[in-house]
């Protein structure tokens, strides 16, 4: 988000202030996101207001925007843990793309791409609100301290205070094993085995994909799996009920990873309807995460309306 942009919104310039909010609307819905965590929660807030980040914190503490857990269609094995931030969801690339490419304030810590990912976006949602607002106004958009105390009603002490609590805490979640680049023939090459397996049902050729570490979430479920035993017990129940069912993927990419639109059909329909989005947490060679998003809307939001006919499927 711009850090000199709004000063040029002079009192009762209605229409300029309405055409400078357009302007920075990227750049508000990203930074909106990796606070809240959620695309939809992000678009409304966008909608409320410029001055986005206590917007923010105030839908973080409404207990409204919990949606409530799905009933899977099968029995699924007991998980590893259950989990709280059931609201997460993905964020397109094409829109990171109309986010302005301004350069952070000289105080920024991560990398935009990094800011992004869906590891440290759900180390945010497991920080108190303020936490969470603190890291991404210094080290992700590189305000000073004492503007971040300023924007938050605070002093900068708190705000130092506050800081480092978050950052020892968002380290917790993030991976320090490197990545394929984006688009990399190593990425493709991965995604691609990775969607042959899911959609045969190959449980087996899946979790052999995998970290040792790996784990499966799938929001809004709170089911968490975790090592290949517990993802492939889920997978056998999962492949299991949709056998007599055609699956197919369309890829996609989200949180500047691999990702897949999910399809569902009935043996002999001539369409495929939307179910899910799945998004793939790389680290060298493997999969470290899978995160299926149990939303069948959820596609149209990368571009992706409606059923599909089998043609238009890979």
């Amino acid at each position: 988000m711009s850090r000199t942009g709004p000063d040029h919104a002079q009192p009762g310039h209605e229409q300029a202030f309405r055409d400078l909010a357009e302007r920075y609307r990227g750049e508000l819905r990203l930074h909106c996101y990796r606070i809240l965590g959620s695309l939809v929660d992000a678009e409304d807030v966008v909608q409320e207001t410029l001055i986005a980040t206590n917007r923010c914190l105030n839908a973080l503490r409404d207990a409204r925007r919990r949606p409530s857990e799905p009933v899977p269609p099968f029995t699924p094995p007991e998980p590893t843990r259950r989990v709280e931030t059931t609201w997460l969801q993905p964020y397109p690339d094409t829109l990171l793309e109309q986010v302005a490419d301004d350069a952070p304030g000289p105080e920024a810590r991560y990398h935009a791409r990094e800011a992004v990912e869906l590891a440290f976006v759900t180390g945010l949602q497991l920080m108190p609100p303020r936490q969470a607002a603190t890291l991404v106004l210094r080290d992700v958009l590189g305000y000073p301290a004492a503007e971040v105390a300023d924007m938050l009603g605070t002093t900068e002490v708190a705000i130092k205070g506050t800081l480092q609590r978050a950052r020892a805490a968002i380290e917790r979640h993030r991976d320090g094993r490197p990545a394929p680049a984006p688009g990399s023939p190593e990425e493709r090459e991965l995604s691609r085995r990775f969607a042959d397996a899911f959609t045969s049902g190959d449980v087996d050729a899946v979790v052999g994909l995998l970290t040792d570490d790996a784990w499966l979430a799938m929001p809004p479920a709170p089911h968490e799996y975790h090592g290949a035993a517990a993802i492939a017990a889920f997978f056998r129940a999962s492949f299991g009920w949709r056998r007599p069912r055609r699956v197919r993927l369309v890829a996609t990419r989200a949180n500047t990873q691999p990702a897949f639109a999910s399809y569902l059909a009935e043996l002999g329909a001539s369409t495929d309807r939307p179910v899910e989005l799945i998004v793939l947490t790389l680290a060298d060679d493997r999969i470290r995460a899978v995160t299926r998003f149990l939303d069948g809307d959820l596609p149209r939001h990368f571009g992706l309306w409606g059923p599909l006919k089998a043609a238009e499927c890979l």
